[in-house]
């Protein structure tokens, strides 16, 4: 859609000057134009050329002249022509969107952002949304609203309702993300994933090397081998998650020797913790492990976990890759 197609619109409504229908074009709720004069008169210009529109200057003893616009036949001919194009879904482009992303990832990998400044924002974003709501349900009954027959009245009418149900279910969006952050435990604040000094490169493309991104049926996953660094410390999972991320992927296949002796042994909670990083981040992982390398109290704990669909052990890794890519 075009600011043209428009502003045929408005003049298949009545004739209309170049401020009126600037007027109207920043007034509307849901037309996406600025409505400055650049954008006005070059699409009259545009329009007076193909024949869509003409004009006429009328004379006033007071006032300035003023210049009228009208539709003509050929105008009406190329609107009814967009108006049976099929139309198009909305565009998705919300500024504030953009704005509590950068917060998060501030919060996750430099810590410039703390929890009570991220609810301060949506917080503030919610009670925006709140006012926009009640300026809009009030702005309403100045809008221009054609009503000539039952039918140009409803179709005005749920435009209108569109704008404001927009808003609302913005708002219902906003407070559930602020319940969910809520209910989030409070060491998660204080997770992070630290850029990596100079002096942490060699390790860096050490642990990189141990990772290949494979696709197989339609899906990709990272998997980890068997060979060089193990999995020591949580702030590995989280670079596993940061891998996962960065190759635009959910699933993990993990050889069991890429795990720390640690991570078998329960008392030290790293499996758990790690394990939990995992979750949090909607990680789906497959573990190919040895019989011979697992304690009781660690098949206990495997047990538990394959009675869910986020941590799965395997002997093989057909059957590994078969559950993951599932």
């Amino acid at each position: 859609m075009t600011i043209n197609h428009a502003i045929l619109g408005m003049l298949s409504y009545k004739s209309l000057t170049g401020y009126e229908l600037k007027k109207m074009i920043k007034e509307s709720p849901f037309m996406p134009w600025s409505g400055n004069n650049n954008q006005i008169y070059k699409a009259l210009m545009e329009l007076l050329k193909d024949g869509f529109v003409t004009n006429e200057i009328h004379h006033q003893d007071s006032s300035p002249s003023k210049k009228i616009y009208t539709i003509t036949n050929e105008g009406l001919a190329e609107l009814k022509k967009w108006l049976l194009s099929p139309p198009k879904a909305p565009e998705i482009k919300k500024s504030f969107l953009v704005q509590l992303a950068w917060a998060a990832q501030q919060m996750v990998w430099a810590a410039h952002v703390g929890p009570k400044e991220l609810e301060s924002l949506l917080e503030a974003y919610e009670q925006e949304l709140q006012e926009l709501i009640l300026l809009e349900q009030e702005k309403q009954k100045g809008y221009f609203s054609p009503n000539r027959n039952a039918i140009e009245k409803i179709v005005w009418d749920f435009i209108y309702k569109n704008i404001v149900k927009s808003y609302e279910s913005e708002l219902v969006w906003v407070r559930e993300i602020r319940e969910e952050l809520k209910r989030m435990p409070e060491e998660e604040y204080s997770t992070r994933i630290l850029p990596l000094s100079d002096n942490q490169t060699t390790e860096k493309e050490e642990f990189e090397r141990n990772y290949q991104l494979i696709a197989e049926n339609n899906k990709k996953f990272i998997l980890l081998s068997p060979t060089g660094r193990s999995i020591p410390t949580e702030q590995d999972a989280l670079n596993i998650v940061a891998i996962c991320a960065a190759n635009g992927t959910n699933l993990l296949l993990i050889h069991g020797d890429f795990l720390s002796d640690d991570f078998i042994k329960l008392r030290t909670d790293l499996a758990g913790n790690i394990l939990q990083k995992f979750s949090n981040y909607n990680i789906k992982v497959a573990t190919i492990l040895s019989k011979h390398k697992v304690n009781n109290h660690f098949k206990e704990l495997v047990t538990e976990y394959n009675k869910g669909n986020a941590f799965r052990v395997f002997d093989n890794a057909e059957e590994a890759k078969g559950w993951l890519l599932s």
